[in-house]
């Protein structure tokens, strides 16, 4: 059937319990109408809460934050009520633009006082990588939800602590892969799920930049590795969503071109292939050297589909061929409409008993994968 731009628009709001759902037969139809349907009807599960807004507490104030704090603000049922900071000025200016009042800005050291503030329902932790562990463990010991940015840790045991302390204190853990509720990917994975390209037979993934000296990410205590724990994982999980399939093996290189003191404790560039169950195979590259266009495509028996870029907060597009068909659908949503998709699909799990789509068991499952890419290319992680 032909996708609207009414219709790609709300796919954004898209339940992926069956279009992301890890199936060996990725190649199986679920029907783009019917997936369309169930996205209408989201809305109306977010309006049966009676109207209260979930209130975050956003943790760290970077470049991050800004873009949840705005995306927040934009839906119908979530609000910022706190801001955690070590630097005070800073958080006082970014409470008066977005009405959480002085009493509710916390600093690290006093973070757990936040157990006390009945505004506070859960968190956004936007910290370093190194750091996602405690103040998801944390935040929940404080009975509060939690939704993780990207790497969800540094180790798999973290994960696996992050998870065992969520469900000791009965509160959601949401990872923030922005990509699951995005509609452009959305759109990839159901043309895949619906045979348009037929079996799919490869796939290639790509995201890098050319990191700036002294960024935090270039610290191996606090990044936990190179560019796989910063823009490669968005191949990695992309390549999962795509196929609808788990690793079975992975193979991969490291390199360091640019010795200019920038990759002293990471490597630089990193390349893996993976092969899936079924066959497929994937490439995939990230890089902190260069600029690399975040994007995939997907090669099929009867087609291709390419999101160029894939990743990105805006400008998405997507082109595909098959069965003498020529799409190109580039996605007209604009910066911050990922971060509003992920704060109103946590906050409708939060008001209406519901489990998150990107749950701690997949942020989990991507770092099982990275200690292997890494352990494949000769570094302990």
């Amino acid at each position: 059937m032909p996708l609207t731009r009414r219709d790609f628009a709300k796919l954004g709001t898209l339940s992926l319990a069956a279009v992301f759902a890890p199936v060996l037969n990725a190649q199986s139809p679920t029907g783009l109408s019917s997936a369309i349907q169930n996205a209408a009807s989201a809305p109306a599960a977010a309006a049966s809460s009676g109207g209260r807004k979930t209130g975050y507490a956003v943790i760290g104030l970077g470049r991050i934050a800004g873009h949840f704090i705005q995306g927040a603000n934009n839906t119908s049922n979530s609000k910022i009520s706190a801001l955690v900071s070590g630097h005070r000025d800073k958080a006082e200016r970014i409470a008066a633009s977005c009405g959480v009042p002085s009493s509710s800005i916390y600093s690290y050291e006093n973070f757990d006082e936040i157990v006390h503030n009945p505004a506070v329902d859960a968190v956004y932790v936007a910290l370093p990588n190194s750091m996602h562990a405690e103040y998801t463990i944390r935040a929940a010991r404080a009975g509060k939800h939690v939704l993780c940015e990207k790497p969800m840790s540094v180790t798999v045991a973290e994960a696996e602590a992050m998870i065992a302390a969520c469900k000791a204190a009965n509160v959601k853990l949401m990872i923030a892969y922005r990509c699951h509720y995005e509609p452009t990917n959305l759109r990839a994975v159901q043309l895949i799920r619906d045979g348009a390209i037929g079996q799919v037979q490869a796939i290639e993934s790509a995201f890098g930049y050319d990191i700036a000296p002294g960024e935090w990410r270039l610290n191996k205590k606090l990044a936990g590795g190179g560019p796989l724990f910063d823009v490669g994982i968005y191949s990695l999980n992309a390549c999962r969503y795509l196929t609808g399939e788990e690793p079975q093996h992975f193979s991969a290189f490291v390199s360091t071109i640019d010795h200019d003191g920038r990759f002293n404790e990471v490597e630089e560039s990193l390349s893996w292939t993976i092969k899936f169950p079924s066959g497929i195979v994937a490439a995939c590259n990230t890089t902190y050297g260069g600029s690399m266009n975040g994007f995939f495509r997907v090669h099929g028996s009867k087609g291709w589909i390419e999101a160029a870029p894939a990743f990105n907060y805006d400008g998405l597009r997507l082109t595909a061929q098959f069965s003498n068909t020529l799409l190109d659908e580039p996605n007209p949503a604009r910066d911050p409409s990922q971060f509003q998709a992920q704060a109103d699909h946590l906050s409708n799990c939060i008001q209406n008993g519901l489990e998150p789509k990107s749950p701690g068991e997949e942020g989990l499952r991507d770092m099982r994968y990275i200690s292997e890419i890494y352990r494949s290319a000769g570094i302990s992680i």
